[in-house]
């Protein structure tokens, strides 16, 4: 089969794979009609923004930081949802007899049909119409948008190629996991320049960036075009080069990765780990590191968890992240206050709910040595004993923290009584969760926290336990209000011991009416979780 020919053939292949897959369900088409909508709307009101921004004095900086901002999201897209195209995966043509150069080529036109080419389209044609004066420039720009579009697409596919490896295995799909943390991130960030922005002269602060990134492509291209419109040809034209460079460079690049995975054997089942003796050394000394019996063996375990599992492992990753983004960013903006502290704790104690449901069904092995209320109560105790070895110091660290950007040291002991208060009380509210509404979790899909009609557990166990510890930390929150009112009140540094030792007895209560009620009901949380 002759290069030329692959192309229709690839973008019959691309068509058919978005029909098959909307006649899977009548649901699934809905949602991507809607889908398809929205974006077409985004995508008008963001090309008329564009064009409505023609001869604002900073239509250049925003229309190269723009597409900038949009070379980075096709960048990154392969890495955190590696199963939102079929086609970006090349190990499926392996066993097929077809040379790379042909393939790249044909790959690279049937990457145009979908909705996001189609966006991209749109906000590469509004930052060149943005930013076009005179005949020269809108000449530059006839040649520059498609150029972002097509180094757009060559990055994503250069960057999926090159990781394939990665992305079918247990660590691809942990990004996949982490996508949610990604864009929870990007948000405060936005919310954070947005604010910024807003202000007077906002948009000239973003002067100094775009002067380097106008000349990094594929934003160099749009940058072109604002040095054409400006006379400065001789510049216009090394900024266009540099994006076609760029696009040479990552056809090049995709090329080479594909050649790799056609030629090169996989080498990603081979063994990893160490000899006997370097696993017998390594195992003894952990051992030595954890308490002796059930409560060693259950911390070891959780953390484990926490570490290789992926949906453990996107909570954990996700509370810690907008643990510390929500204070900090409140605190630079203003905004901030001590209290803003206790979101932290309050993240990292929803980590403790539904703790046999992360077992899923390997919970019979749990409950298989669980024979009375003490075994359970041990069994939950080091659970939320392995979640305080990093919720405790990470709280503190973060209130801490947000002392120094408030610049309110007086208030440390309060922000830290009602911290670890919050936190007890989670711990106690979760243990208490977990075994009144266990549910399971599904393994096999990256954004389903609940198995189909266990959904309504999984809101009654957050949302009350997270209700329910507020109530439970009243008494705090009435020590803190009457030590600002009256000067009668406890002090500050009083509430430090009390907050802790008021956390602390809220764990101890909830650990026990949880592990009484784990006892008696161990086939029923075994049924529960082991439903997906």
């Amino acid at each position: 089969m002759v290069g030329a020919g692959l192309v229709p053939v690839f973008v019959g292949i691309k068509w058919a794979l978005l029909r098959n897959g909307l006649r899977q369900s009548t649901g699934r088409t809905a949602v991507y009609v809607v889908s398809i909508v929205f974006t077409l709307l985004f995508a008008a009101g963001q090309l008329l923004g564009m064009v409505l921004l023609r001869g604002h004095a900073q239509a250049g900086t925003l229309a190269v930081l723009l597409t900038a901002v949009l070379a980075l999201g096709w960048a990154v897209m392969p890495l955190f949802f590696p199963s939102g195209d079929e086609t970006l995966d090349p190990t499926r043509l392996v066993m097929l007899p077809l040379r790379a150069g042909p393939l790249v080529r044909a790959l690279l036109v049937a990457s145009l049909v979908g909705i996001g080419p189609l966006f991209t389209l749109c906000l590469a044609v509004g930052a060149g119409i943005s930013v076009a004066h005179g005949a020269f420039a809108v000449a530059v720009a006839v040649v520059a948008v498609p150029l972002v579009l097509l180094v757009c697409l060559a990055l994503a596919r250069a960057v999926a190629a090159a990781n394939i490896r990665l992305l079918t295995s247990r660590r691809g799909r942990d990004l996949a996991l982490l996508s949610g943390l990604v864009v929870a991130v990007g948000i405060q960030f936005v919310n954070f320049g947005a604010q910024r922005l807003g202000e007077a002269g906002g948009l000239s602060r973003l002067g100094p960036a775009a002067e380097v990134v106008r000349w990094v492509p594929p934003a160099s291209a749009v940058g072109a075009v604002d040095s054409a419109g400006r006379g400065a040809y001789g510049a216009a034209v090394v900024q266009l080069l540099l994006s076609a460079a760029a696009l040479a460079g990552l056809l090049y690049w995709w090329q080479r990765s594909l050649t790799t995975l056609m030629t090169a054997p996989d080498g990603s089942t081979l063994a990893a780990a160490g000899t006997g003796a370097d696993r017998r050394r390594s195992a003894a000394g952990g051992g030595r590191l954890w308490p002796q019996g059930r409560t060693g063996a259950v911390m070891r375990r959780a953390l484990t968890y926490a570490w290789r599992d992926p949906k453990a492992k996107s909570g954990w990753v996700t509370a810690l992240a907008l643990g510390v983004i929500i204070p900090l960013f409140n605190a630079w903006q203003g905004n901030g206050s001590i209290y803003w502290s206790c979101f932290a704790a309050g993240m990292l104690g929803t980590l403790m709910y539904n703790q046999f449901g992360q077992d899923t069904s390997a919970f019979w092995m749990v409950a298989m040595t669980v024979s009375s209320p003490r075994d359970a109560y041990v069994e939950l105790r080091a659970r939320a004993w392995a979640l305080l070895l990093v919720t405790l110091p990470y709280a503190t660290l973060v209130t801490v923290a947000t002392a120094v950007v408030v610049g309110d040291w007086r208030a440390l002991p309060e922000g830290l009584g009602l911290s670890y208060g919050l936190l007890g009380a989670m711990l106690g509210m979760g243990a208490w969760a977990s075994a009144f509404f266990p549910y399971s979790i599904p393994q096999d899909s990256a954004y389903k926290n609940a198995a189909p009609g266990q959904g309504s557990l999984a809101w009654i166990s957050m949302m009350g336990g997270m209700f329910g510890s507020a109530v439970l930390c009243a008494p705090l929150i009435v020590a803190a209000v009457w030590s600002h009112a009256s000067s009668t009140g406890p002090s500050g540094w009083l509430l430090l011991p009390l907050g802790a030792c008021w956390g602390a007895l809220l764990t101890w209560a909830g650990l026990r009416w949880g592990a009484s009620r784990t006892a008696r009901r161990l086939p029923e949380i075994l049924a529960a979780v082991s439903k997906a």
